[in-house]
Formats: structure tokens, C-alpha cells, sequence
């Protein structure tokens, strides 16, 4: 009897017991090879797969030639869209390839699961970026009794479930199933799975009898309609359970009583990445790359994926040529035939890849998983798909601005002088509002001007629940971000929170939302006296007034907010750097660096474009006052800075870091001769201060990423200064200030570090030595300038910037 006859016997005994029970793994492509041979043999009058039948109406729409696995059907409670599921589909899952056949034979298809309105229901919001498929239990709950492939391995005397599956259903080969009898797979499945639901009953799934109740009155409604000729596709674990004979009553029983939620439901673009086991995904695989590898390789699959893998290595510059792919292939099969399998696996290719293509390495392999094995492919939805209007809206933003949904992680650098980059910059800032996280600012590799913007860009499925969610904003996403501002601006009860979100708005563009953040942060400034509050508002409304420049927004009320709260900084931060501990100072020292950086924008921002060149000369030479005759406001808080400054330097009651920081602050700005800090130095350093006291002055003058490291290099006074009071620290307080020191000077670049213990080891050069001719290679540190050092640089400078040329004499 040939194998057709066979088959075609198998399915008239089959369809005269009853429905044909389809039983499958999900995402299984030797399943899906099955399936689809079972169907064309059995050609039944109507296809029943398992999920929610909300999705009927949705079918259709996978036979759209817009339409592109991997996919999913997306439920949400309409009152609730945190409440979601997925039910993911890609190309070499059973179901769609069910789903795609009846299609093509116009077939009736339907979903016959539990609805998603009761599976919704029953399902506790967890507040997770993404909920399982109703098969599979919910990310973090307990592992289930029981796992039927597992079991099934463990008695075929597998220790790995993975690899019995493949030996077993992956590596049937499409010929032998042409000639073989397509229903045997599913006859000996079936058994199998009816032995263990025997032994281990609902195997730790107890919501598993209320689905197959409502999927048992399903069928019996199809073969009333259809009569025997109707084909099921499920799990394999319910094909005893469907097929065990039981009352309408009975299953009706079960399902009565069951909570409902309104929900809606559309198809959603899905990544092999979120199949991936990792990726949360109860029901996921471990590879889906390269189950899609086998279930579209019609022939040769272990060559086709070794050249797919010497394509990979090449575009990273790694040499593998032809000869690598041959080796690579016969070392597979050899693996293979060593180890009892039908066909080369996952583990003896990626064993082969490792031997021949890595050079044993596992850094290539790792790149290898990432893009090959799992996979990056992002799926594609007809734009007929249903959606909500902010989804849509979303959509139509993304495609004017060329700003296509990848599932791979690319970098967007934006240059916000071009219109297009800055719609690009204002709706991700929008959708991150809204909590919709699909970039990410990143440090950008060029300008670090305000003009440049760098982002981080990956679409992931989750964020579709994110949009629905955010929806109840707004029908648009100018709209949506513009109602949870103003929203968010009033339930605030921080300063610092309002700052942030004024500046959010800001870079988002939302013009609308400004006036009502700008009154509560307005109240909440009044009303805070706090001046660490103060101080931690301040930078982020300095660097909001900066986005007028480029943004083209109009910040003139932010700017008399933002010189109010500094006008209070001033006058309460004295007093308030006084009794500090260690931790509370340190924290009060980042806040004074901050308020620096602030009132410099401040400044910056307020200077006429005409002057501010001059208003910078003016500040590096130190020179100008806010009483003075043409000073304007901005230099007015300047100066004012300058001598609160001046009192955190002086005062000794002062935290010691916070004096070295303000000493450091006044030095850079040129309100502060070197004779001057030398003094202040001198002073915090004598033998009089306690050495824990003067290493935290160190600290605050030369420490961090300041560049005090440098100053000391150049400024031979201050490290004199520095090496006499290290010296003479006595031998039982040093284990005290020897953390202080390391967190101070550790900080260094290598060769600062370097240069400093040369110029200390070689010790100070005597005074005249500088001027009597002698040479020094590396002349040690002392007092004075090296002028005729200095002067001999100078020729060379003006070369390099271009402004005249060396004298002859010079070059001499």
C-alpha cells in the first residue's frame, strides 16, 4: 500500500471517530510541517485552532499581503489596557499555518478558546510591560507540575527535552513526510499525551478545565454546522481532554459564574526576540531564528545555515571562507552521527561554528545567538489592522517623519536646526512622557551643543499595550502628552519634579501644557524653602531656557521663575552649608556645582548675541558689577554668585570640601587671583586645621572630574602647597585622610597621575634656578612662572590657529 492510500484511509478512519485532533507544540516548525501536510490529506470543511474568538473578525486580514510574521493578536480590557495578553504567531507556528491554509482554501476558520473577555478577567493586573498567552502561566508565577515534553523525554531516556523534540518531530524531513502517513505524528502524540493527562491530571494547570469546557462546546457547535469533517488544532496537552466524552451541561457548569471585562482585540507586530524564552514569554522557544531557519530550508538546512553564518561573521570582518563552511558542515554531521541524532542540531552546529569559524572562541558565538539563533525580525500589520486613534496617530507621525519601528537597537543623531530632525526630537520626547519608552537619550558622538540630540531607538511589542494605555489621553500624541502634563503638573508635590516636567515640555514641544506648569511651578517655588529643593530646580530650568535658541520657544516665563528661585539661592545657601556632616556636605557640594552650571546658562542665555562674547572676557578677567553703569541684570546675578562664593571660601564654620569647592569655582570663573587661592589654600591647610578637615578641602578644590589635576601640573604653588601639607600629616591621623586622598586623586586621568608623581619624586626646583640657564628635562615644581618656556610656545600656537605667521628669527 503506497503511502497516499495510506493516508487517505488514516483520515477516512480518523474524520468517521470523530473530529481531527491536530495536537502540536507551539511554534514548532516540524509541527507546522505536520499541520499543514495533515490538512492537505484530510481537506476538511472547516478549521478550529485554539485562541480567543474575539479574533474571528481579525482573520482574514492574514492573508493581506501587508501582512508578515512573526505577529500576535493583542487583547486589552477597554477600561483597563494594563490588563493585556498576546497570543503570538510566527511562520512556523502550527496555528498560522492553519490559519494560511484555510485561507488559501477558503475554508471556514475560527478560534474556539476561552474568550480573552473571561481570560482578561481572570487575569490579576500585575502592572508587567507584557502578559503571557493564556497557555502559559503568568511571569513569576510557580513552575507547573508538570512539563509533557520533559516527561516524554526523560522515558525515551533524553536528559534534554529540547533535543528529543527535534530528533523526534524537528528533523522529520519534508520528503519522508510527503510519503508517509500524515496523521501517524498526531495518532502517536495523542496517545502519549493521554498517558500522562491519566497520570498527572491537569498537570498543575487548574484553569485548563475551564478552557477545554468552552473549547468541547465549541466543537460540538462546528460539527452541528460542518458535521465530522472538522479539523482541531491545539496544544497538544488538550487533545485528550477534547477528546473525552463529557455533557453539555457538565462543561456549561464550569464556565458559569466566570467573570467578564469588556475587551478589544487587533493584530500586533511580534519579534522573534519576544518568542525567545528569555524574553518572559511562558509558551516561548529558545530559538526561534533558527526554528524559522529549518522551517523555511526546503532542502539542506545545516549548509544553508552554515553560509548564513559565514555571512554574519563577514560583515564583522572576521575571515571565513568557503572552506570554513564545508569543514564546518561535515564537523556537524560527524557530531551527529556520533551522538545517535538523525540530523545535525542546534548544539552540533553551534559546536562546529565554535571548532572551525570562531577558533574556539565564544565571543563570535555570542553575536551568532543574538542575530541567528533568536533572531531580530520584527513583524508587519496591514494598516486595515484595527487600532486606537492614538496608535494610529502614531503611526501616521512615524511614517511622515521616516521613523521606521525596528526590533534592533539602532542610534539617531538629530541636528535640531533641520525641521525634520526637530519633529523627530519632539514626538520621542512626547511618547517618553507619556510613557512610552521607544528612544532613549543617549551621549552623542559629535557636538555636544543644544542644537545635537543622540537617541537610542528599539521597538518592542509591549510598547502597543503602552499606546493603548496612554490613549486615554488623548487621540493624538500632541494632545495625549499636552493632557498628562498639565495632569502631572497639578498632582505634583515636589519643586524638583514641576522643573522636570517644565523642561519635558519644553523638549517635547508642548506649548499648550507650558502656561499650567508654569503656574504650579510658580505655587510650589513660592511655597518651598527648602534651599536643596531650590538648588536641585535650578539646572533644569537653566538648561530649559537654553532650548529657546533652537526649539524657537518662548521661555520669558521660565526665565523670571528660574532668576527668582536663584535670587533665594543666593541669599539661603550660606547658612545652610554650616553643621553639615560628611554625606550631607558632599551632597551640598554636587548642589553648588549644579547651581554654578545653572546661573552660567542663566547668564549666557540672558547676554545679547552682540555682547556676549565681551560679557565672557569680561567674566574671565573678573571684572564688571552689577552697580556698575551698563551691567546687565544676568551680570547682576553673576556677581551676585560670585560673592556668595566668596563667603563659602572664607568662612571657616563652612564644610571643608564645600570652601575648596567655591575656592575652585572662583579660581576658573577669574574672580580669584592664584596669590589669593594659594593663600586660601595655605590657610586651609596649616597645621592648625585637623587633617580630615583639610583632606576634604583638597577634595572640594581639585577632586572629581574638575580637572584639578591638571591645575596642579601647571600651577606649581598649589601642589607645593599640596606636597608640604601631605608630608607633615602626623603618622597616626594619615589611615584617617588616606580614603579622602584615593577618592580625590584616583579620580586622575593615568597620565596626570603619572606627570604629578614625576614633578613630586624630582621635589621642587630651588628659587633662581629657573632663571640661571640650567636645563631640566623634567624641572620638578616651585615658585614662579616660566616665562621664557611660555614665550617660546607662543609662535607655534599662532601658527596652528591660523593667525600669523612665525617670525623667521623664531624658527631659528
Amino acid at each position: 500500500m503506497s503511502g497516499t492510500q495510506a493516508t487517505t484511509g488514516a483520515v477516512a478512519a480518523a474524520f468517521a471517530a470523530g473530529p481531527l485532533l491536530l495536537g502540536v507544540r507551539h511554534h514548532g516548525p516540524g509541527s507546522a510541517r505536520a499541520v499543514r501536510a495533515a490538512l492537505d490529506a484530510a481537506r476538511p470543511a472547516a478549521v478550529l485552532i485554539e485562541g480567543p474568538p474575539e479574533g474571528d473578525a481579525l482573520l482574514p486580514l492574514a492573508a493581506d499581503p501587508q501582512m508578515r510574521p512573526p505577529v500576535a493578536l493583542l487583547a486589552h480590557a477597554v477600561d483597563d489596557p494594563g490588563r493585556a495578553a498576546f497570543w503570538p504567531l510566527a511562520e512556523f507556528s502550527p496555528e498560522w499555518v492553519a490559519i494560511r491554509w484555510a485561507l488559501a482554501h477558503d475554508v471556514p476558520v475560527r478560534f474556539i478558546d476561552l474568550p480573552a473577555t473571561h481570560s482578561l478577567a481572570l487575569r490579576e493586573p500585575h502592572g508587567e510591560e507584557t502578559a503571557p498567552a493564556p497557555e502559559a502561566p503568568a511571569e513569576g508565577a510557580a513552575t507547573p507540575a508538570v512539563d509533557p515534553v520533559r516527561v516524554l523525554a526523560e522515558t525515551a531516556g533524553y536528559d534534554d527535552p529540547e533535543r528529543w523534540w527535534e530528533d523526534v518531530v524537528e528533523h522529520r524531513s519534508p520528503a519522508a513526510d510527503a510519503t508517509a502517513d500524515a496523521l501517524a505524528p498526531f495518532t502517536a502524540l495523542a496517545e502519549a499525551m493521554t498517558a500522562l493527562r491519566e497520570a498527572y491530571g491537569d498537570g498543575g494547570h487548574p484553569r485548563d478545565a475551564v478552557r477545554e469546557a468552552y473549547m468541547r462546546i465549541q466543537l460540538r457547535t462546528a460539527r452541528k454546522e460542518f458535521g465530522d469533517g472538522v479539523a482541531v488544532v491545539c496544544g497538544a496537552w488538550h487533545v485528550p481532554a477534547l477528546a473525552a466524552r463529557t455533557t453539555l451541561a457538565a462543561d456549561r457548569a464550569l464556565l458559569k459564574g466566570l467573570p467578564k471585562v469588556k475587551a478589544e482585540m487587533t493584530w500586533v507586530p511580534w519579534t522573534h526576540r519576544r518568542l525567545a524564552r528569555h524574553s518572559g514569554y511562558g509558551a516561548g522557544i529558545d530559538s526561534p531564528g533558527w526554528y524559522g531557519h529549518l522551517f523555511g530550508a526546503a532542502d539542506r538546512p545545516i549548509e544553508r545555515w552554515m553560509t548564513k553564518v559565514a555571512g554574519l561573521l563577514r560583515e564583522e570582518d572576521r575571515f571565513v571562507s568557503t572552506a570554513h563552511v564545508i569543514e564546518a558542515v561535515r564537523l556537524a554531521e560527524t557530531l551527529a552521527a556520533m551522538r545517535g541524532r538523525p540530523l545535525a542540531g542546534l548544539s552540533e552546529t553551534t559546536d562546529a561554528v565554535r571548532a572551525v569559524m570562531c577558533e574556539g572562541s565564544d565571543v563570535p558565538l555570542a553575536l551568532i545567538q543574538d542575530r541567528l539563533v533568536v533572531g531580530e525580525t520584527l513583524g508587519e500589520v496591514p494598516d486595515s489592522a484595527p487600532a486606537v486613534p492614538l496608535q494610529r496617530d502614531l503611526t501616521r507621525g512615524q511614517r511622515t517623519l521616516r521613523l521606521k519601528p525596528e526590533a534592533l537597537e539602532k542610534e539617531l543623531d538629530l541636528d535640531l536646526r533641520k525641521e525634520t530632525d526637530a519633529a523627530r526630537s519632539r514626538l520621542l520626547h512626547r511618547l517618553r512622557l507619556l510613557g512610552i519608552g521607544w528612544g532613549e537619550p543617549a551621549e552623542g558622538r559629535g557636538s555636544t551643543g543644544t542644537f545635537r540630540e543622540s537617541w537610542r531607538l528599539r521597538w518592542e511589542p509591549e510598547l502597543y499595550v503602552r499606546v493603548a494605555e496612554a490613549g486615554v489621553w488623548g487621540t493624538t500624541v500632541q494632545t495625549a502628552a499636552t493632557a498628562k502634563a498639565e495632569s502631572q503638573a497639578l498632582a505634583a508635590t515636589a519643586l524638583s519634579e514641576v522643573t522636570a516636567l517644565a523642561e519635558h515640555c519644553l523638549l517635547a514641544g508642548l506649548s499648550d501644557a507650558l502656561p499650567v506648569v508654569m503656574k504650579a511651578l510658580a505655587d510650589r517655588a513660592a511655597l518651598d524653602a527648602d534651599v536643596g529643593h531650590l538648588a536641585d530646580a535650578l539646572p533644569a530650568l537653566a538648561r530649559s531656557l537654553r532650548y529657546g535658541d533652537v526649539r524657537s520657544t518662548d521661555t520669558t516665563a521660565l526665565a523670571e521663575v528660574a532668576a527668582g528661585l536663584a535670587e533665594r539661592i543666593c541669599v539661603a545657601l550660606p547658612p545652610a552649608c554650616t553643621g553639615l556632616d560628611a554625606d550631607g556636605a558632599e551632597a551640598l557640594r554636587r548642589q553648588v556645582d549644579g547651581v554654578h552650571s545653572a546661573i552660567g546658562l542663566l547668564v549666557a542665555g540672558a547676554t545679547p548675541a552682540g555682547t556676549e562674547a565681551e560679557a565672557e572676557a569680561g567674566a574671565e578677567a573678573g571684572t564688571g558689577s552689577g552697580t556698575e553703569a551698563g551691567a546687565t541684570p544676568a551680570e547682576g546675578l553673576r556677581d551676585r554668585w560670585g560673592a556668595v562664593l566668596r563667603k563659602l571660601a572664607g568662612r571657616d564654620t563652612v564644610a571643608g570640601i564645600i570652601r575648596g569647592r567655591a575656592t575652585r569655582l572662583l579660581l576658573d570663573e577669574g574672580r580669584l587671583t592664584e596669590d589669593e587661592a594659594a593663600l586660601l589654600m595655605g590657610l586651609a591647610l596649616s597645621p592648625g586645621t585637623p587633617p580630615t578637615d583639610a583632606a576634604a578641602w583638597i577634595e572640594g578644590f581639585v577632586g572629581g572630574a574638575s580637572g584639578g589635576g591638571m591645575l596642579l601640573v601647571h600651577d606649581e604653588r598649589l601642589l607645593s602647597l599640596v606636597d608640604a601639607w601631605l608630608t607633615g600629616v602626623p603618622a597616626d591621623t594619615f589611615t584617617d585622610v588616606l580614603p579622602l586622598l584615593r577618592r580625590t586623586f584616583s579620580a586622575y586621568e593615568p597620565g596626570v597621575r603619572r606627570t604629578l608623581g614625576e614633578l613630586v619624586r624630582r621635589g621642587p626646583v630651588p628659587e633662581g634656578a629657573r632663571n640661571n640657564g640650567t636645563d631640566h628635562a623634567y624641572p620638578g615644581f616651585g615658585p614662579g612662572l616660566d616665562t621664557d618656556r611660555a614665550d617660546a610656545v607662543e609662535p607655534v600656537l599662532h601658527l596652528l590657529l591660523g593667525r600669523t605667521p612665525i617670525p623667521a628669527e623664531a624658527t631659528a
